[in-house]
C-alpha cells in the first residue's frame, strides 16, 4: 500500500491507538511480552522503538538497553544479565539488542572466546524456548537495510550535530566488517530461527514503511482483544471554594522567547 505522507502520519496514529489496547489487554490479563530489535547500525532501531512507546504507559512498558559488561558481570553467566530485565506480569519489555550482541558484535570483534560464541549458538535455542513455556510471549525483528543505504546514512550522521552521538569506535567497525557482520547474521539465523521463535526481517531502506510494518505485524502476533470499560471513567466536580493565585512577579518564570499561532 503506497501512502503520502498525511496517510503514514494517520496510519501510524491508528497503529499506535492499537499498541494502546494491546497494553490495556496484557496489563488486565498479567501477561508478558518481550520484543527483540536487532539489526545493522542505521536499520532504524531508535525510530521504531519511539514509535511503539509514544502512546503506551511507561509503568508497564520499558526499553532495555543493557550497557557494556563490567568485570564482574563478565564472570556471570551470559544469559544472567538479562534475565534481569524480563517482564513481570502485566509488562512490557522492548530490548534495544539484546542477547544476540554475542552472535553479532561480540563474534566478529572478538568480545568472547570461541568455545562461548558455539555454547551461545547451541544453547539460545533453549532459553528462548523455556522463556516460552514460562508463558513469556516472545517477538523477535530484524531490521534490514541495504549497504548503499547504510553508507548513505552514515554519511548522514556525520553532518548531523543531533545524530553524531550514535557514532561510536563500534559502529565504525562495523561499516568496515561489513561482509563478516553479514555472515555472523546468517551462521545466527541458521542456529536461531526456529519455528516456535522465529526472527521476523523488515525491509528498512524505507524507515516510515518499516515502522509501520513492524508495529501492524507486532499487532497480528499478540492475541490481544479490546477490553469492555466496565465502568468508564469520568471527572469529579472541581472543589468550588475560593483560591486566590500568588502573583506571577513572585514565580522565576522561564522567559517566553516564542511565541506560535497556529497556521
Amino acid at each position: 500500500m503506497e501512502l503520502t505522507e498525511r496517510q503514514y502520519e494517520k496510519e501510524l496514529l491508528r497503529l499506535q491507538t492499537e499498541l494502546v489496547y494491546m497494553q490495556e489487554w496484557i496489563v488486565a490479563n498479567g501477561r508478558r511480552l518481550v520484543v527483540l530489535f536487532e539489526g545493522r547500525d542505521t536499520a532504524g532501531k531508535d525510530g521504531v522503538i519511539k514509535r511503539v512507546i509514544s502512546s503506551l504507559n511507561p509503568r508497564t512498558c520499558r526499553v532495555v538497553a543493557v550497557p557494556t559488561p563490567g568485570e564482574r558481570e563478565r564472570s556471570q553467566w551470559y544469559f544472567q544479565r538479562y534475565v534481569a530485565h524480563l517482564p513481570a506480569a502485566g509488562e512490557i519489555v522492548l530490548f534495544d539488542r539484546s542477547w544476540y550482541n554475542r552472535a553479532g558484535v561480540e563474534r566478529v570483534l572478538g568480545f568472547c572466546t570461541d568455545d562461548e560464541y558455539e555454547e551461545f549458538l547451541r544453547f539460545c535455542p533453549f532459553f528462548e524456548q523455556a522463556l516460552q513455556n514460562d508463558g513469556i510471549i516472545l517477538v523477535k525483528y530484524w531490521l534490514s537495510v541495504s549497504d548503499e543505504e547504510q553508507e548513505r546514512r552514515f554519511k548522514k550522521r556525520l553532518s548531523d550535530p543531533r545524530k553524531r552521538w550514535k557514532f561510536s569506535p563500534i559502529d565504525l567497525q562495523a561499516r568496515a566488517r561489513w561482509v563478516e557482520y553479514a555472515e555472523a547474521k546468517d551462521r545466527m539465523f541458521a542456529y536461531t530461527d526456529t519455528e516456535s521463535s522465529p526472527w521476523y526481517v523488515v525491509e528498512a531502506d524505507d524507515k516510515r514503511a518499516a515502522r509501520l510494518n513492524l508495529v501492524s505485524h507486532l499487532l497480528s502476533v499478540v492475541p490481544y482483544e479490546h477490553l469492555e470499560k466496565a465502568n468508564p471513567l469520568k471527572l469529579p466536580p472541581r472543589q468550588q471554594r475560593p483560591y486566590l493565585r500568588p502573583p506571577k512577579r513572585t514565580e522565576h518564570l522561564v522567559p517566553a522567547r516564542y511565541v506560535v499561532r497556529s497556521d
